[in-house]
């Protein structure tokens, strides 16, 4: 086993996906010059070569920071703002600064974050489930958020692994944590509504190299047949801007596409349950290093479930709101006549059904993922298991804990 220890990922805008899902939350924007990000902090901040100036705050922003943080450079940046890597004088620690655009919709979703955030940390005294707040202010119409500092998320680890799957004992431990996390925020009756890779990071960026004889190198520049894997299994949840409490009859849309339950397309209302199916789609992902419903479009993405999971009940195609009914004829999901294309149907008809899925990458423990999946990935949100469940499933008994 070859061990190399990180203190960060390397950029890279390279997709091998074969559909490019759009990147949000922390995710890394193009490449510019050193200067431009000197010119945006008002200081040196080091060996830093990446950053994005989609919107320009105030120099008087970096300024304030500066007084209390040095700036080390960028992080990420999203729809909403960008965050900065900087050293806490006061602390003595490096933290993520989270400075939103001074746009109305992306202050109130700051200021949801920042109440839910407050709400989770006077439960969670642990502070071993969700990202820690560490302090936040209004500076000249930006919401500044200071996080703890944690590692890369688990889509970026998938994508500079290209996208080779975690070992199973390490999705099982990730599964069991995140599926804790959910449990929690339930129990306070909040639905976070945006699971995603991107949303869940890896407290510690280091990683070891492991031999991997599974299939042939994806990338021509990757010929040693290895893969890395984290050190530690420890993850948090981030990104609490959309995070809602639990009201009856919410219809409006939530999750990111590829972990969208099917009563959210079809417009059925929406309650805890959409977190879980987001589980669901995150483990199977996790298993095989792709996406499980890699699509931008609505009926393609219920035919790709029809597929993997099969028919869907016809209590819910009836009861599918005026802008769903569209994708149902006869009774039955108008599929493969309303595809937009031919290239539509093959990707459709390419899926493997779920068992078969799994059966491809799991070597151990197969047969309870499975069954646990199956319950995670039920249609109708009733039938689908709780978070509390899904931790008493055999998947997460003491008899499959393996060390992670």
């Amino acid at each position: 086993m070859e061990t190399e220890r990180v203190t960060e990922f390397p950029l890279s805008h390279v997709d091998l996906r074969p559909r490019k899902r759009q990147r949000l939350g922390w995710d890394v924007g193009p490449q510019v010059t050193k200067a431009q990000v000197g010119l945006f902090c008002g200081q040196d901040v080091g060996n830093v070569t990446s950053f994005a100036p989609a919107w320009a705050p105030s120099d008087s922003i970096s300024s304030s920071l500066v007084k209390h943080d040095k700036i080390h450079g960028k992080m990420g940046e999203g729809t909403f703002g960008q965050v900065l890597e900087c050293w806490d004088r006061e602390r003595e620690e490096m933290v993520a600064i989270k400075i939103v655009r001074g746009i109305k919709k992306y202050r109130e979703a700051a200021m949801i974050e920042i109440d839910v955030l407050q709400q989770l940390g006077k439960h969670d005294k642990g502070g071993n489930r969700c990202v820690q707040l560490r302090n936040w202010f209004d500076y000249r119409n930006h919401i500044c958020i200071v996080f703890e500092k944690l590692g890369p998320s688990l889509y970026d680890f998938l994508r500079k692994n290209n996208y080779r799957s975690f070992p199973i004992d390490l999705v099982r431990e990730i599964g069991r944590q995140l599926l804790e996390c959910i449990a929690f925020m339930h129990d306070l009756r909040l639905i976070h509504t945006d699971l995603k890779p991107e949303n869940i990071l890896l407290v510690s960026p280091e990683y070891v190299k492991v031999l991997d004889y599974k299939g042939s190198p994806r990338s021509p520049k990757d010929s040693s047949y290895s893969k890395r894997v984290p050190k530690s299994s420890a993850i948090k949840v981030i990104d609490f801007g959309s995070t809602t409490y639990d009201r009856h009859g919410q219809s409006y849309v939530v999750s990111t596409r590829h972990y969208r339950a099917p009563e959210v397309i079809l417009g059925l209302g929406w309650s805890y349950p959409c977190d879980i199916w987001s589980v669901g789609c995150i483990l199977v992902e996790l298993c095989s290093g792709e996406a499980l419903f890699q699509t931008h479009e609505n009926l393609e993405h219920l035919a790709m479930m029809e597929t993997v999971l099969g028919a869907l009940p016809q209590h819910m195609l009836k009861k599918a709101d005026r802008h769903a009914d569209k994708y149902i004829r006869k009774g039955r999901l108008d599929w493969p006549e309303g595809a937009t294309s031919r290239g539509s149907v093959e990707a459709v008809r390419k899926l493997p059904r779920l068992q078969n899925l799994i059966m491809q990458h799991v070597d151990h423990s197969a047969g309870d993922l499975i069954h646990l999946l199956q319950g995670l990935l039920k249609y109708d949100p009733l039938e689908r298991l709780t978070a509390r469940e899904s931790l008493r499933h055999p998947f997460f008994s003491r008899d499959n804990l393996r060390g992670y």
